[in-house]
């Protein structure tokens, strides 16, 4: 994680999100190309969401954009430039350490080397904010999943990113928690940070999303704003996804 000191993570001013763009990207593995090749700009307001069926290469590209993979082919740039802005991703299942919300919080603080006497105030706001303050001594991993996953907001709202990754993180929810999920990622939104989300759920995208990038087999099919996907696909693949029929 990037070192960032107590005064940019309590502030909510944050610069015009940088430009993602994969330049002929792919990704293989034992000689079976996964994703790819591919190119697009991230350059718009956003959110974006992509889409497409299961096994289309949805979670390998957040993974190659977020630096977790390096790509076998092509390179990412962030605004011309090959250096990662100040990121974070949030998983379809969270990672949450064996303590207590709070807790957890603030180890976040300690390894992005804010002083320890501004940590528990920062992260009690952190909770305020994505309405978790009664869950703050309650142990991180017996909180519903909706719980968990705005937890994981939490600590990302701390790092203050510029981009903010989200790999299928309503999938398991109910209703409720998702409307709590969706609201929290809209506020990132609205800070001026760079949303890449996947789902799988139309009516979420519909929702959310400012440009859709929607991938089928490994393929970079189709790339337009939220308005034109929805409503007027280009591609076949994407006119049948919308659609609601199977797309292999």
């Amino acid at each position: 994680m990037t070192s960032l000191n107590a005064s940019y993570l309590s502030s909510s001013a944050l610069l015009t999100p940088p430009a993602l763009r994969f330049d002929n990207v792919a990704f293989s593995q034992e000689g079976k190309c996964l994703l790819g090749p591919c190119s697009f700009t991230l350059d718009g307001v956003g959110p974006t969401l992509v889409m497409g069926p299961n096994g289309s290469g949805k979670s390998l590209l957040l993974r190659l954009a977020h630096g977790l993979l390096s790509p076998t082919l092509g390179k990412i740039t962030w605004s011309g430039q090959e250096i990662c802005p100040r990121q974070a991703m949030v998983f379809q299942h969270p990672v949450l350490l064996r303590r207590s919300a709070v807790a957890n919080l603030m180890h976040a603080l300690a390894v992005n080397n804010v002083p320890r006497r501004e940590r528990m105030k920062l992260a009690l706001d952190a909770l305020e904010r994505f309405g978790l303050a009664a869950c703050a001594k309650i142990p991180a991993r017996v909180l519903s999943g909706g719980q968990q996953q705005r937890l994981t907001l939490a600590r990302a709202w701390l790092l203050s990113p510029q981009v903010l990754f989200l790999d299928e993180p309503t999938s398991a929810l109910d209703p409720a928690a998702i409307k709590a999920v969706e609201a929290a990622v809209l506020e990132f939104h609205q800070q001026g940070t760079r949303i890449v989300m996947t789902t799988h759920d139309i009516h979420q995208a519909r929702r959310l999303a400012g440009d859709v990038l929607f991938l089928s087999g490994g393929k970079l099919c189709e790339h337009t704003p939220a308005e034109i996907f929805f409503n007027q696909p280009v591609s076949p693949k994407a006119q049948a996804f919308v659609a609601g029929e199977l797309v292999e």
